[in-house]
């Protein structure tokens, strides 16, 4: 929310139901957007839509950010960003929902589902550049050895691979494919786990991504409510989601596409760049001691988990696995640069997001370990309550 201009703004979901719309025509207004509403009147101010008659359930995941961000040749903007599954950060004027830098309705593909009429454009930012792999290609593919890149062509020729809005294929598809790809895919780019944070000092805007496709094949209704014993009697959409299609896997148990698995990209708001991106975490066993790999440097892919972040005065903290899964840490990185300045083990890796904390002239860093909160602190600090360390 913004209370001294008494906005407060609201992230969508798109229409039900997921992966089909045939029986909802049109954009689906205020579907998997961004709305800002008066809170004096309740009134809306003004709304963006991210995705246009949403299919892919990308849905605006996490709460909007705010920051007054200093643009040159305009001066000091208040705005707010909103980051996306998709891979995108939608920026805008947060008094008049103004896009702070152009937006381009682009073509994409259509569906062949029968009775489906997807958007012909989806709107995409021409700044900030995207922080996540937005669609399938060949040149996306894990290329670590000759061996790999040609099981992994193997493998995919089976699923539909394209581009970001790649719609979903059903069963009876004349392709005979087993699932169209969709990247990142509902659980891939920003999500609900591993929220953005800012720093209000510097109008920097860190993003946190792990890379990861969903695969869609739908089925026509009857089928899938049967699933579900649905009355005598129920109307049944022409197609609906069934069960999860089969996902390419590679013999060595690899991931089929290129590293980084999960990456921070810190963006320079001011001007719409990209400052840095780094993998997270460590680069797992399973990957580097994969026998598939012996003798292969793969360097730092990240670890592919959803991480959670908090800007302080001078570092960016985050919380990670180690390279084995067992021990959890915390990162320090320089938040302007992303060099990491230093790493200590806690009892557990904090979920959905992390804060910081003064009291009686000392900083704690408060987790969100399971069912129960763990404040950490330099030593010295002392703790009224949970646990120090």
């Amino acid at each position: 929310a913004d209370p001294e201009n008494n906005i407060v703004y609201v992230p969508t979901n798109p229409p039900t139901i997921d992966y089909y719309g045939g029986f909802r025509p049109g954009d689906g207004l205020f579907g998997t957007s961004l709305i800002a509403l008066d809170t004096e009147t309740g009134e809306r101010r003004w709304h963006f839509q991210t995705v246009h008659h949403d299919v892919w359930n990308y849905d605006n995941p996490a709460a909007p950010i705010q920051l007054d961000v200093n643009i040159p040749g305009r001066g000091v903007v208040p705005s707010v960003h909103q980051v996306t599954k998709q891979g995108f950060v939608y920026s805008f004027d947060r008094m008049t929902g103004e896009p702070l830098w152009p937006m381009e309705e682009r073509a994409v593909p259509a569906s062949n589902v029968p009775g489906e009429k997807l958007s012909a454009t989806q709107p995409f930012p021409t700044k900030p550049p995207a922080f996540e792999m937005q669609g399938l290609t060949e040149s996306d593919l894990i290329d670590f050895t000759p061996a790999l890149r040609r099981e992994a062509l193997e493998v995919m020729a089976n699923y539909d691979m394209g581009p970001l809005f790649n719609p979903p294929i059903h069963s009876d598809d004349p392709s005979g494919k087993i699932a169209s790809a969709m990247c990142p895919g509902d659980g891939g780019g920003a999500n609900i786990n591993n929220p953005p944070v800012a720093d209000p000092t510097t109008g920097f805007l860190y993003v946190t991504s792990r890379r990861a496709c969903s695969w869609q094949r739908i089925i026509p209704g009857e089928e899938a409510d049967a699933r579900i014993a649905a009355p005598t009697g129920t109307t049944f959409a022409a197609y609906a989601n069934g069960a999860r299609p089969r996902a390419p896997r590679l013999a060595s148990g690899l991931p089929y596409f290129k590293p980084p698995y999960s990456t921070i990209t810190a963006y320079d708001m001011n001007t719409g760049d990209i400052a840095f991106q780094i993998p997270t975490g460590e680069t797992p066993d399973r990957i580097r001691n994969n026998p598939a790999l012996e003798g292969v440097d793969v360097g730092d892919t990240g670890t592919g988990n959803a991480i959670t972040m908090v800007t302080t005065g001078n570092m960016l903290i985050y919380s990670d696995m180690d390279h084995d899964g067992t021990t959890a840490l915390l990162y320090g990185i320089d938040k302007k640069t992303g060099e990491e300045i230093g790493r200590i083990e806690v009892p557990a890796q904090s979920r959905y997001g992390m804060s910081s904390w003064m009291h009686d002239g000392h900083q704690y860093i408060i987790l969100q370990t399971g069912a129960k909160l763990t404040a950490m602190a330099l030593p010295g600090a002392q703790a009224t309550g949970g646990a120090a360390h």
